[in-house]
């Protein structure tokens, strides 16, 4: 039986694993709707101190006296039943919510809850829909696997009728949701270690668009040809968009301007919904948008305002984010952390003004790297210079059969300049004794890669 949170309102919860980014955002989500909210995680990071910040205690550590005194236990499907926190709640008999069961709970009720699915964009066409919904005059509830200035973090409170959130197919935790309303971005290959092939992965695409009610709405990209096949077999109402002309939403009159960033007519079934522009560059964000736009005339939201929001977008963090300029260098970080997310990243960086593209990869988990080595290889070809790191490890244990040395020869033979470096201070050091006023660097991963950048701007001549 799973347990309901809202019994335990204004009562004290504890988060296994608070640090992470679905995670920590929900820890602040329940503090806004009254309860005790309490928090541990293995490591320090800003998550965690921004959390602290907020007046929520937060253990750094795994601890059994950690979960002491609390009512009930949240965690995430990366923390094992073996956890000390969780043999102590259990030993205790203190009730346990899955991440993904929280998350369902949260949404139900409201009249129009949106779950953002797909292998890559999740964050910042959540990201998109959250600044439009805003921008609109609507008052959602907001839960976002990234940061976004524009509400203040991660999560935002709202009056109970929009619910906004990222779903993640991860061990098919998206399943645990009650959407009203599903985007499908792509479907693409990630997360091996659990899923067989693509096509189990579409098949639980096709269970979260079974969720729907049959009033509901499946949007999907509909040039993905595994999406458009989710979405036009779901049960509920439909809708495609892309630049195919057979879908239902098309970008017409398309350009991009120097910086790689879209502007295009948003033609519903030969209905000119309004010109649009999109305040960050490249064709997966303009895809996005358009996504976004599909949602917000379905929610009936003045697509005016909706245009005015996307012109003014400028992104989450750690989504092609720029953190300093440092040594006359223009510094990004990018959560990117498989072969298409990587891919357009560099395409992004590669429309900046800039002298030579340094690449630092941080590889996330022994299991994508090995499964999607291959695709790895094949992802870093736009930039000049590739900085290798260590494997972030994350839920996982070294099986001892793959390292980042592995990449550095492959992308040699392919006429690639790849060192190892395989802590940040390693990358530090090589990047200062090597680029050169003018150029551009940028950091992938959704691991902590994100340190390095920060590293690189508190350490030398530096500028935002």
């Amino acid at each position: 039986m799973v347990e309901k949170i809202h019994s335990f309102q204004g009562r004290h919860v504890h988060f296994i694993g608070v640090g992470g980014s679905s995670m920590s955002g929900l820890a602040g989500l329940l503090q806004q709707e009254g309860y005790i909210v309490s928090g541990s995680d293995k490591t320090r990071s800003h998550k965690t101190d921004h959390l602290a910040e907020q007046g929520i205690e937060i253990h750094i550590g795994h601890d059994a006296q950690n979960v002491h005194g609390a009512d009930v236990i949240v965690y995430s499907a990366a923390i094992s039943p073996e956890n000390v926190e969780r043999s102590e709640a259990a030993r205790l008999g203190i009730p346990q919510i899955e991440r993904c069961d929280l998350i369902g709970q949260l949404m139900a009720g409201n009249r129009f809850a949106v779950g953002v699915s797909g292998t890559h964009g999740k964050t910042t066409t959540t990201s998109m829909l959250a600044q439009c919904f805003l921008s609109a005059g609507a008052d959602p509830t907001i839960h976002i696997g990234g940061e976004l200035d524009f509400i203040g973090g991660s999560t935002r409170q709202g009056d109970g009728n929009d619910f906004l959130c990222e779903a993640c197919e991860f061990r098919e935790s998206f399943l645990h949701f009650q959407p009203t309303v599903a985007v499908i971005t792509n479907i693409d290959e990630d997360h091996l270690d659990y899923y067989r092939d693509i096509d189990h992965i579409e098949s639980a695409f096709r269970k979260f668009a079974d969720l729907l009610p049959e009033d509901g709405w499946c949007v999907a990209w509909g040039d993905d040809p595994r999406a458009r096949r989710v979405c036009l077999e779901s049960r509920c109402n439909h809708l495609t968009y892309g630049v195919g002309a057979d879908n239902d939403l098309v970008a017409e009159n398309l350009v991009y301007d120097e910086l790689g960033r879209a502007s295009f007519d948003a033609v519903l079934h030969g209905e000119n919904l309004g010109h649009f522009h999109v305040g960050v560059a490249s064709e997966a964000n303009m895809l996005d948008a358009l996504a976004v736009i599909g949602v917000c005339r379905i929610r009936g939201l003045n697509l005016t305002k909706v245009a005015e929001a996307l012109s003014g977008f400028i992104g989450a963090h750690r989504r092609f984010e720029c953190t300093s300029v440092t040594d006359g260098v223009k510094c990004y970080t990018d959560y990117g952390h498989n072969p298409a997310e990587i891919k357009n990243a560099l395409k992004i960086a590669k429309l900046q003004p800039h002298g030579e593209l340094w690449s630092v990869f941080q590889p996330h988990t022994y299991s994508r790297t090995r499964t999607l080595f291959t695709q790895f290889l094949e992802t870093f070809d736009l930039a000049d210079h590739v900085l290798v790191t260590d494997i972030c490890a994350a839920r996982e244990t070294d099986p001892g059969d793959i390292h980042a040395r592995m990449f550095i020869e492959p992308l040699r033979a392919r006429g690639l300049d790849a060192v190892l470096t395989p802590s940040f201070d390693d990358a530090e050091a090589y990047l200062r004794a090597h680029w050169h006023e003018g150029d551009l660097m940028i950091s992938h991963g959704c691991g902590d890669i994100d340190l390095l950048n920060e590293q690189i701007a508190a350490h030398g001549d530096t500028q935002r």
